[in-house]
């Protein structure tokens, strides 16, 4: 399953590394990609393994605000 959506508070390179990364940690996590300009990310992720819900709660808990 794809999914996007939109995380504000990314401004550099450090940060959409620390987003892609927290989210490839994650069980079922096929790809994640930062785009800073739109300030979205791209999942790419097994739904029997985790869900929309998750992912949006791990980038939280990483400190970024997610919509």
């Amino acid at each position: 399953m794809k999914k996007i959506f939109t995380v504000k508070g990314m401004s550099c390179g450090h940060c959409k590394k620390a987003v892609e990364s927290t989210l490839a940690d994650l069980a079922g996590v096929k790809e994640a990609v930062v785009d800073l300009e739109s300030e979205e990310v791209k999942v790419e992720f097994d739904d029997s393994q985790t869900d929309l819900a998750q992912l949006k709660e791990t980038v939280s808990k990483a400190g970024y605000k997610v919509s």
